[in-house]
């Protein structure tokens, strides 16, 4: 009824528990394949990629914990369009957030089933396919069974990911100083990428870091929003980073002169990487951790991407009914609503069509939230509002370096959204008349 009160989520995320959300959305395809696509593009100069996309990311981080701190509420820059600059702004960043984030999750179920499947020498299509629909049923069961047992769930993925990340940096140690002092005393300037294949290489690996962006979906979870959201998105985003060049640099070292794009050509580069090193035991324990990582992508997708899709509830961009909430105050018809669309994408069984469009959506997404938080008035402001203004240059910057079909593709799917949302307001209003 229009007259009842819209019921909220209960704020029980702490700053810790907040951060392991952002760090399960991270280290997932970013570490275990997304490094070894950069290599693919820009060989040892992946380092430095790794450390501007993180620059970026950090611009764009600060603008995601002041916007979430202002308007701690479910759905994201969904909600700070709307509110900041304009509902047709706001709607193109929840509709993009929602195509491209479930063609995601299908990537991080068919992907675990995959790794998972590969350990047991099984590589047949269908059988990935169907084993990545039951994961994706049983993660949305554990969703709907309520978000503390959700995060216990995801501390515990966290906790197995960090410790295969951990063993293989500890396992490349021995001979990691050895061989980069080998690999800088060699002319790197003449295997340096090309302008194009530098930015592209940065462009993915700055989407490689925006899980952090699951905090701020959340904020309506959140205990004291106004000071946790940006210690837990600050803290997501320095530990991704110490990670992500840890690897980057091992696998760097381990990689022997002249090899470096044809190692990361290989399925499981992360694991090809692993295997080059005498201790048979690690490979087997970074696959583990792979399939880990990939489980707790998915995991914190689906319950990301519930909150989005119950935000756009509320507000009549989506059927009202997926605003509802249970007894125990869980947005399940949304979380199944989400369960849906990811078995649907799944039964594509293809893992690079669900990259196809992440760049040029996360890109897009995030210049959207810079451009809110540059709307932001001083009070609401915690940082600086050139911050905000170099996030928003960094995204426009790089999405220049994405091809062409793919910001086609994107452009199609944006204007099929706003086509849908145009019909169902009319059809809202049609009653009125």
């Amino acid at each position: 009824m229009n007259g009842s009160p819209v019921r909220t989520l209960e704020r029980s995320l702490g700053t810790g528990s907040a951060a392991l959300l952002g760090l399960g959305s991270i280290f997932g395809t970013g570490v275990f394949v997304t490094i070894g696509l950069g290599v693919n593009l820009a060989g040892y100069w992946i380092v430095p990629a790794i450390a501007l996309a993180g620059l970026v990311a950090a611009c764009n981080a600060l603008s995601s914990a002041e916007l979430a701190a202002a308007f701690p509420v479910s759905g994201g820059t969904y909600e700070y369009g709307y509110r900041l600059l304009h509902p047709l702004a706001g709607f193109s960043a929840g509709w993009l957030f929602l195509l491209a984030k479930s063609a995601s999750a299908a990537g991080a179920a068919l992907g675990a089933a995959a790794y998972g499947l590969r350990l047991f020498g099984q590589d047949d299509a269908r059988i990935i396919i169907a084993t990545g629909l039951v994961l994706v049923l049983a993660v949305t069961l554990l969703v709907l069974s309520g978000l503390r047992r959700s995060n216990m769930a995801n501390t515990l993925i966290v906790a197995l990911t960090l410790i295969a990340l951990l063993a293989f940096v500890i396992a490349a140690l021995p001979d990691t100083g050895t061989r980069l002092r080998t690999i800088a005393a060699r002319d790197l300037g003449a295997d340096a990428p090309g302008w194009p294949a530098f930015a592209y290489a940065t462009a993915l690996m700055f989407v490689a870091y925006t899980g952090y962006g699951r905090i701020a979906t959340m904020g309506e979870e959140v205990v004291a929003p106004e000071s946790t959201i940006p210690r837990a998105i600050i803290l997501t985003l320095a530990v991704s980073l110490l990670v992500y060049l840890s690897v980057a640099i091992c696998m760097a070292a381990l990689m022997p002169a002249g090899t470096a794009r044809s190692l990361a050509d290989a399925a499981t580069p992360l694991e090809s990487a692993a295997r080059s090193l005498p201790l048979p035991w690690l490979s087997l324990l970074v696959s583990a951790g792979a399939i880990t990582a990939m489980l707790g992508v998915l995991l914190n997708l689906v319950l990301g991407l519930s909150r989005v899709v119950l935000a756009m509830a509320r507000r009549g961009d989506l059927p009202g009914l997926l605003s509802n909430l249970t007894g125990r105050g869980n947005p399940a018809l949304a979380i199944l609503a989400v369960g849906a669309s990811i078995l649907a994408l799944v039964l594509t069984g293809n893992i690079e069509t669900v990259w196809s469009f992440s760049a040029f959506t996360v890109l897009i997404y995030y210049a959207v939230t810079n451009i809110a938080a540059l709307r932001l008035n001083p009070a609401q402001r915690l940082y600086p509002r050139w911050i905000s203004a170099a996030g928003l240059l960094g995204c426009l910057a790089l999405a220049a370096f994405i091809p062409v079909s793919v910001w086609l593709a994107g452009a199609s799917l944006l204007a099929l959204g706003l086509g849908v949302r145009y019909f169902v307001n009319r059809r809202k209003a049609a009653p009125d008349r």
